[in-house]
């Protein structure tokens, strides 16, 4: 069976400290978009798990499977559930990786519903956000299928139905890693927490952009490109980008001016999954 990952962009991203765990705790906007990988599953009776045939992306498809995401989420379900079962998963990747838009969590979470009820298991959602959260703080928004408003480590969920609107997101293509950039001194870790009520409309800000502008010289000059056209983000920890627009075509109109060294996407914003 064939199911669609969306992405996600941080419509905004604030630190509000560091947790005991190691961990920070944050606020968000999970803003689900229709730029999406596919996914092909199915169910194997010897409970062998495969990526087979190997992702279409060459970088992923050189991992070992122990660092593949989705091999990971189903093994994990595997062994959390005692099923004898086991399943072949290929990836057409189309979300770029390491970008902060979420593709390996979006893939993690979609191989758990998609197991859960191939290998007839029943579990509720919110049984395997509690594995999905070993798997990655971004995999529980992607289970739930809902853009949201989140704080803790971006477990805590409240749905939210956002205007629809069209997002540029630009990919500088180089890969930021989010651990460094979290571990960073320069990192603001003290935005104070807020009430989703009392957010402004347009969001806050992403904390984590300094830091990735003084790490990055290619995301701060894409920011920079981006910024002086419309009101350019950075989403997670980037590398990708992004600005908002009412239409489409206002959109694609900077995106066809978009330097040829940096790729982009003209993306619409879902409140739900596609699946």
């Amino acid at each position: 069976m064939r199911y669609l990952a969306p992405a996600k962009l941080n419509l905004f991203l604030h630190v509000i400290g560091r947790r005991a765990d190691g961990f920070h705790d944050i606020e968000t906007v999970f803003q689900l978009v229709d730029l999406c990988d596919e996914l092909e599953i199915e169910t194997r009776m010897d409970g062998r798990i495969a990526r087979n045939p190997p992702p279409s992306d060459p970088t992923l498809a050189q991992l070992p499977a122990e660092e593949d995401l989705t091999w990971r989420a189903a093994s994990l379900l595997q062994q959390a559930s005692g099923t004898p079962l086991g399943a072949n998963i290929h990836v057409t990747k189309r979300i770029p990786s390491g970008g902060g838009l979420g593709g390996g969590s979006s893939d993690a979470a979609t191989v758990l519903l998609a197991l859960n009820r191939q290998w007839g298991l029943g579990w509720s959602r919110e049984r395997l956000v509690e594995l999905g959260l070993q798997l990655g703080s971004d995999v529980p928004v992607f289970i739930h299928g809902h853009s949201a408003w989140a704080a803790g480590r971006g477990e805590r969920l409240v749905p939210v139905d956002l205007p629809t609107r069209w997002y540029l997101i630009v990919n500088p293509g180089v890969t930021v890693k989010t651990a460094e950039i979290f571990a960073d001194a320069q990192l603001t870790r003290d935005t104070p927490a807020s009430r989703i009520a009392a957010l402004p409309a347009g969001g806050g800000r992403n904390d984590c952009e300094p830091v990735v502008r003084q790490r990055h010289a290619e995301v701060a000059a894409a920011l920079d490109w981006l910024g002086a056209r419309a009101d350019a983000r950075l989403t997670g920890t980037g590398a990708c980008l992004f600005a908002a627009f009412d239409l489409a075509a206002a959109a694609q109109h900077i995106a066809s001016q978009l330097p040829g060294k940096w790729s982009g996407y003209v993306v619409r914003g879902l409140n739900h999954a596609p699946n």
